[in-house]
């Protein structure tokens, strides 16, 4: 096996490590999992017990691409982050569990955390 193939195994395994770490913490409460493409953000929360989708937003969604700015910036992950707070609000969800699967806290992910906190969920 090569260095690289060696190397990618390695990186994949540990993925999905951190994120099954990262989604053992819920333990019964709603679990906002966040996905960011290189071009788009989406979020959703989750209720695993139930195995639904309570609330779901992303940069398609009309609210947020009508806007005519770049979807894969931090501006736009703030939108999906204020318009999943404002969604969750409206189901009466106000607690919940973050699950940034293996990404960084960090940039676009960062930021779709900051504008949900403002939009009133608590994690």
């Amino acid at each position: 096996m090569t260095f690289e193939k060696r190397l990618t195994k390695q990186k994949s395994r540990r993925r999905f490590r951190v994120g099954n770490r990262v989604r053992r913490a819920s333990h019964g409460r709603p679990r906002l999992s966040v996905f960011r493409s290189n071009r788009h953000m989406y979020a959703q929360i989750i209720d695993d017990e139930a195995q639904t989708t309570l609330v779901a937003a992303n940069t398609l969604d009309k609210q947020i691409a009508g806007s005519g700015s770049c979807a894969a910036n931090r501006d736009s992950a703030a939108a999906v982050g204020r318009l999943i707070a404002e969604r969750a609000a409206n189901q009466g969800i106000t607690q919940v569990v973050f699950d940034r699967g293996a990404y960084k806290f960090h940039g676009r992910v960062a930021a779709l955390a900051a504008a949900a906190r403002e939009g009133g969920l608590e994690f």
